[in-house]
């Protein structure tokens, strides 16, 4: 009998042994999570235009030229120069607001791989 209880506790330590081996080998074989690298980046971004047709600076210029104008000449022909002053001045606002429209913003982006 002490043959036949040795075998069986041989046959048992090695099947633990065995069971305990599988075990490892699945841990082993899964990859660990990789932790996510994250920096931050400048980017340039155009700014948001409120204003797409640009009428804020159009209306400012013409009214601006058109005080300007007003003030030169006499009779019709302080009629023409507040017209004249009114068109240009049109024309300056609209192109200075373009200008600031067209502007570009650096923000920073938290990016992560």
């Amino acid at each position: 009998m002490n043959a036949k209880l040795s075998s069986i506790l041989v046959a048992a330590a090695l099947s633990s042994l065995l069971a305990a081996g599988a075990a490892d080998a699945q841990t082993k074989s899964k990859p660990k999570p990789k932790q996510p690298h994250c920096y931050d980046v400048e980017v340039q971004r155009p700014k948001e235009v409120k204003d797409k047709h640009k009428i804020t600076g159009t209306a400012l210029g013409a009214v601006a030229g058109g005080l300007l104008g007003n003030q030169v000449g006499g009779g019709s022909g302080k009629k023409i120069a507040t017209a004249a002053g009114a068109v240009g001045g049109a024309v300056v606002g609209r192109k200075i607001q373009e200008n600031q429209q067209n502007k570009t913003e650096t923000v920073i982006e938290r990016r992560c791989d």
